[in-house]
């Protein structure tokens, strides 16, 4: 069997990758809610937030990962001097 046709790192079988959708939030409220979040991702796993709130952590990662970029660029730039 050709290794192209082989599954690959939690793919399925027309390569998209298989993630949990949940709401975090209602996740959150259940009292065991925080402990399978934290396991899965230990493991390995991946939620992806399907809830309300969803739109506005995903903008504020992103302004965290920019605001990252342009941290380590002012630190590079000024090793280099």
């Amino acid at each position: 069997m050709s290794a192209r046709r082989q599954t690959h790192n939690g793919r399925d079988l027309g390569g998209h990758f298989k993630v949990r959708r949940l709401d975090v939030d209602e996740l959150q409220t259940e009292p065991n809610g925080a402990d399978y979040v934290r396991d899965d991702i230990r493991l390995g796993g991946a939620i992806e937030d399907i809830g309300p709130e969803a739109v506005l952590r995903a903008q504020r990662i992103t302004k965290l990962v920019l605001g990252n970029r342009d941290d380590v660029e002012k630190i590079a730039d000024s090793s280099n001097l």
